[in-house]
Parts: structure tokens; sequence; C-alpha cells
């Protein structure tokens, strides 16, 4: 797959809200200017290894070099098979956008809610994305999600790769900020 593609396919157009107290209307969360944990150069080698991830393997989707950004995205092998063999990958997005605007994305499908740790979250795929799945969990910047997906054509496919996500997510949740 093509790395343009996983980045668009998860990214959410469109502003979400955010209340404020005592107001009658929700204001606009301006994406722009939020700027989210950098999961490329700020996720430790420690954490990444914690959950079973090769730092030597990072493989950067997008991460622009100054400023906030929507989006940074990067992506790890595997150690071991401790979730299930075969290859596949690892990607953990960091965005400004929330779990309100995932949940009305028509490109979703055998969405589950859940959780990771303490926080609520989502279990998904996206329609143009058949070999891979997201769970997806709240942060005050807007969220994280953690996508695995097998790579093409490689070694055996063996596991849920659904579960996976949700172990992989629910081992980076405490290196990840609140």
């Amino acid at each position: 797959m093509a790395v343009g593609t996983v980045v668009v396919s998860a990214a959410v157009s469109g502003c979400g809200t955010g209340g404020e107290t005592g107001s009658a209307r929700p204001t606009p969360r301006d994406l722009d200017k939020i700027v989210v944990f950098n999961v490329c150069s700020q996720l430790s080698d420690e954490v990444l290894r914690g959950a079973g991830l090769d730092p030597t393997t990072k493989r950067v989707l997008t991460d622009p070099p100054t400023g906030p950004s929507t989006w940074r995205v990067c992506n790890w092998k595997p150690i071991d098979d401790r979730y299930g063999a075969g290859s596949r990958r690892v990607s953990v997005f960091s965005t400004s956008h929330t779990l309100s605007e995932t949940r009305v994305k028509e490109s979703l499908v055998d969405v589950r809610e859940t959780t990771v740790g303490p926080r609520p979250g989502l279990t998904f795929r996206e329609n143009n994305d058949p070999d891979g799945c997201y769970v997806a969990f709240e942060a005050d910047q807007g969220m994280f999600e953690v996508r695995v997906s097998w790579l093409s054509n490689e070694g055996p496919r063996v596991g849920d790769v659904c579960e996976m996500a949700a172990k992989y997510a629910a081992d980076l949740e405490p290196g990840l900020p609140k």
C-alpha cells in the first residue's frame, strides 16, 4: 500500500468542536494550531521495546519538520511474535482529530466501542484497507491511533490484526500523553 494512502485514509476532514463551560454554542477547535505529540521523535525506545516493537525499524509516514501538524505518523516492525506470527507493521498516529470525528466517517466498518487503559476508544477497519485494523483512543490533543497491518505477501498471516492492534494500543498507551 502506498504511504500516502495510509495517511489519507486515516485523515478526517473538517473541524471538531469542543464545548466551553457556560456556553450555549460549541467553539471550533483550530486543528492547525494544536501541537500534537510527535510519535516519530518523542515516543521513547524504551516504550517501543516494552510494546514489542523494534525502534531500529522506524519508518516515517508523515512528520513535518516544524510547527503544528494535524497528523504525525510512524511505524515499526515487531521484535517478536507475542501477538501473532507473520510479517506486519504497527503504525502509531498522533492527531488533533477526535473520536467524535472518527465515529461519523462513512469509510469505517466493523466499528466497536472499547477502552484503552482508562481512555475511551474505538476499534475499526477502513473500507479501503482490508489488511489493517485500527484502535483509536482519546487524548487531550485529540486522539492516538494504533494500526496493525500485514505487509504485502511477506510471511505467514497468523492471528487477528484487530486483536493485535488492541494489545499494542494497550502496551503503548501508558507511554503516550493524556
